[in-house]
């Protein structure tokens, strides 16, 4: 009777399932005498396109449902990237000068007024003998808006607050026109949407207060919410003594009145933009604590992370790698809100007068010189109508940010 050979020592053999019929193999898969058969590497997972998980990339999707949403944050962001080049958008100087053979940036560069044979310390681009000297001997590329926001402008057809060039009658330009050259309101510099009660042109003071309040506001919200998120997830995950004495801190510290404190610190110090960025930093994180506190409160006893303290890890380590994520979903979607409220609120102080100091661009004095002056109604409704587009649209990319991790869509 003839037996099979037992497999050599050291070889492992699988045992067969019970139940399991042996299946034939074709010629060509049989191994040959003395070579191990070779065992089949399982197929690889598939590479996700873009390096986006599917969560994501199911949020990425409902983001873009929402037109208005997804639109409004496109808008909002070249806005803001163009308010980022605003010296080359309305400048009373050239972006660019060729005098003499001599490439000359003066957007960039303060050049003294002998390189074009005067005597001042800074050159007065606007200056009609500098004009005449550059023009005999080169040429300038200008902005534009041939304005900056604090450019004094003291050839205006009609007393400021001056309505809006495209406003104006030949006639009321002529006076002007004539001392360039001119006869008509097109051979004048146009001020778009006028000048306020200091000559200084609108739209180039819009342009410029556009900026500072989306970079103050940018600033504050990340910022106050870094602080927010470390506060409420201290909170959260120790929780006991350590949340209790923090939400009695935060009671307190939240009824602290921001408006009064920065009416006194005025008082004391010239409110700046970095001063008042200090002061509104203060208070301004604990608009988060309670929404980091809740996710971090529910996740805590999740068996994952049960299981991460029983393998050893840290403390600050469960928080950042394995809580922080989840928390993060809250923290994204009131974001565009927060930022939204920091706008607000320093177009208020610039309002009230405790805000930037004067002669600064800002949304806000604008509206105050509308309130101050009736009779120049393109004050009012230009300052009105950017606050408004701009909060508008915030308000809806927000909207979207909240659609695309809403986990009722995100999971359906």
């Amino acid at each position: 009777m003839n037996e099979a050979a037992p497999p050599p020592r050291g070889t492992t053999v699988a045992a067969p399932m019970p139940g399991a019929q042996p299946m034939p193999l074709r010629p060509d898969e049989r191994p040959s005498a003395g070579v191990a058969p070779e065992i089949a590497a399982p197929p690889a997972a598939p590479v996700i396109g873009g390096g986006l998980s599917p969560l994501n990339r199911r949020r990425l999707a409902n983001f873009r449902a929402n037109r208005l949403g997804s639109w409004s944050f496109l808008i909002f962001t070249g806005l803001f990237v163009l308010s980022l080049f605003a010296e080359l958008i309305a400048n009373d100087r050239p972006i660019l000068v060729s005098y003499k053979n001599e490439w000359l940036v003066p957007v960039l560069v303060d050049y003294p007024e002998e390189k074009f044979g005067g005597f001042l310390a800074v050159t007065d681009y606007r200056s009609p003998e500098i004009r005449k000297e550059i023009a005999e001997n080169g040429w300038a590329l200008w902005p534009p808006i041939p304005f900056s926001y604090d450019t004094i402008n003291e050839n205006l057809p009609t007393p400021s607050p001056s309505p809006p060039t495209w406003m104006l009658s030949d006639a009321q330009c002529r006076p002007v026109a004539e001392r360039a050259g001119g006869t008509t309101c097109a051979d004048i510099p146009w001020h778009w949407l006028g000048t306020d009660n200091t000559t200084r042109d609108v739209l180039a003071r819009v342009i410029y207060g556009f900026r500072i309040s989306v970079l103050f506001g940018l600033i504050l919200a990340a910022v106050s919410s870094a602080i927010g998120v470390l506060a409420g997830a201290v909170q959260g995950y120790f929780g006991g003594w350590v949340d209790l004495a923090f939400q009695r801190f935060i009671e307190v510290w939240g009824g602290i009145p921001t408006l009064y404190l920065i009416i006194i610190i005025s008082a004391f110090i010239a409110p700046g933009f970095f001063v008042l960025l200090g002061i509104m930093l203060l208070f301004s994180w604990v608009a988060l604590v309670s929404v980091v506190r809740a996710e971090f409160l529910r996740a805590r006893n999740f068996e994952y992370v049960r299981a991460a303290r029983a393998l050893g890890l840290s403390n600050v380590r469960i928080m950042r790698v394995h809580l922080l994520p989840n928390a993060m979903v809250a923290t994204l979607t009131f974001m565009p809100f927060i930022l939204n409220g920091s706008i607000t609120t320093l177009t208020s102080l610039d309002f009230l007068g405790f805000g930037l100091p004067p002669g600064s661009p800002s949304l806000g004095e604008l509206l105050a010189q509308g309130k101050d002056n009736l009779t120049a109604p393109w004050l009012g409704l230009t300052g009105f109508a950017v606050i408004a587009a701009m909060l508008s649209l915030l308000v809806f990319a927000g909207e979207a940010v909240r659609d695309a991790f809403d986990p009722r869509k995100t999971f359906a």
